[in-house]
């Protein structure tokens, strides 16, 4: 079995919900991510992309200087360990139609796995493996 815990990335970024869409905005360019973890103290609140401050709020006319992350961030997060099986992460993502879960083990935080992590090491050939193994462009 090949578990989460081979593929997922320790590199994260965390910020709190009541951080502005522009703070999120600018840690993304400058981390070169496309998503931040949502935390409300120690707890995973959600994630945010770069998608869900342009649909949800860039969109809606929210004014990203003082709409906060809590407005636009995806709830309903399901979670797996290092320990669970990469396939079956795989097959959670499919399921929930999201292409990121965090890594949770004892209630902390450990890493995030996303489909094109999966993508690398599970279809190497592929154009999302290649995509998500190269460098960013940006």
């Amino acid at each position: 079995m090949t578990t989460v815990g081979e593929f997922m990335t320790t590199r994260l970024v965390t910020m709190d919900g009541n951080e502005t869409l522009t703070a999120a905005a600018r840690e993304m360019r400058d981390s070169a991510i496309g998503d931040v973890v949502v935390t409300n103290g120690t707890d995973v609140a959600g994630i945010v992309t770069d998608r869900d401050i342009t649909v949800r709020g860039v969109a809606e006319e929210l004014d990203p200087n003082s709409t906060r992350l809590n407005q636009v961030t995806s709830r309903d997060v399901i979670t797996v360990s290092q320990y669970d099986d990469a396939v079956a992460a795989a097959d959670l993502m499919r399921t929930y139609a999201v292409r990121r879960l965090p890594v949770i083990d004892d209630g902390r935080l450990v890493g995030l796995i996303s489909m094109g992590d999966l993508a690398v090491e599970r279809e190497p050939q592929s154009v999302l493996a290649d995509i998500s193994a190269d460098d960013p462009n940006n």
